[in-house]
């Protein structure tokens, strides 16, 4: 072995020492209570090799990000004149988050409240959610679409973006994959552009007992009621709103394998509508109680997903999916 070379872990950099300082101080003294002297002192650094990496105590917490969000600007201005904006969008967001390691920002989010950070962390989450937000509404207006709808949309994704890094640290960063968060945040966002040619997926099912079913999924299920219609000879429609709208198209062998995870030889209808949930134990008794049999009763899929399978009025084969059993 040279004589220069060492084992073991890497010594850390000024910035690192810096931020580990910060980060027990904070834990023990409160943020307001600690000055940039008691970091500096406790990391054996001077004050100006504070500041040549922190303008203030909270750019300790936000500097790994604030790099991040200063790239996203070149990000969404890569393809810029062409290819599907809201795709542009969405992987440049992602591209944000892509290998963000449990950090400083990722422990203050989690003991806000310990920090002594609450406040702190809503007013400077605040500013990057505008940052975002700013930057995702250019995007979308040089891509056409309607300035008003892009400034909505824009702050839309600065708040799935928010949202997801607390939900991750809170729930224990790193222990699950900070993209899975971030894409089920931003699937609650509308597209830009409406999804495409589609603006929207509607299933349409005859109901022979047309009462029950509509107090079934209306008041039982939970979809709440988006228009109602009457016509000549009886004609009546009830159009229930149902969250987020996919067409999903499995070939046999995938039918196959879900009616082996989700049933004990049940097999599928060819059309199965499948319903997210939270709570997916007590939603399977819930409908069970107003009409709905159980095909199927709550079992933890391999992929972590709660599931059952039920038949519900009108007909309807259900699955009940609760992708964040408690």
């Amino acid at each position: 072995m040279a004589p220069d070379q060492r084992g073991g872990r890497p010594r850390a950099s000024s910035r690192e020492t810096l931020a580990e300082a910060a980060s027990e101080l904070f834990l023990e003294k409160g943020f307001a209570e600690t000055s940039v002297a008691d970091i500096t002192t406790r990391a054996g650094v001077s004050r100006s090799s504070f500041f040549n990496y922190f303008a203030t105590k909270s750019d300790v917490l936000w500097a790994g990000f604030d790099e991040r969000v200063a790239s996203l600007d070149a990000a969404l201005d890569h393809d810029h004149d062409g290819g599907d904006v809201d795709a542009v969008v969405r992987g440049a967001l992602r591209d944000l988050l892509d290998g963000f390691d449990p950090d400083t920002l990722a422990l203050a989010l989690a003991q806000a409240d310990t920090m002594g950070l609450t406040d702190e962390i809503e007013r400077e989450s605040a500013v990057r959610r505008a940052r975002i937000a700013r930057a995702v509404a250019e995007r979308l207006v040089a891509g056409g679409v309607d300035p008003l709808r892009a400034e909505v949309l824009g702050a839309a994704h600065g708040g799935a973006v928010l949202a997801a890094l607390s939900r991750w640290a809170g729930s224990g960063a790193g222990r699950t994959p900070l993209g899975a968060i971030l894409s089920r945040a931003l699937e609650a966002v509308a597209p830009a552009g409406g999804g495409g040619a589609v603006r929207q997926l509607r299933v349409v099912v005859r109901a022979d007992d047309y009462e029950a079913a509509v107090a079934f999924y209306r008041d039982v299920v939970g979809m709440p009621e988006r228009a109602a219609y009457e016509g000549d000879g009886d004609a009546r429609v009830t159009i229930l709103d149902a969250g987020v709208a996919t067409l999903e198209l499995a070939n046999t062998a995938q039918v196959e394998m879900i009616d082996r995870v989700e049933t004990d030889g049940d097999t599928s209808d060819r059309i199965r509508l499948g319903l997210e949930v939270s709570g997916g134990a007590a939603a399977t008794e819930r409908l069970a109680e107003g009409g709905a049999s159980v095909i199927a009763s709550p079992r933890v899929t391999p992929w972590g997903s709660l599931n059952s399978r039920l038949r519900g009025p009108a007909d309807l084969q259900l699955t009940l999916f609760d992708e964040d059993p408690a």
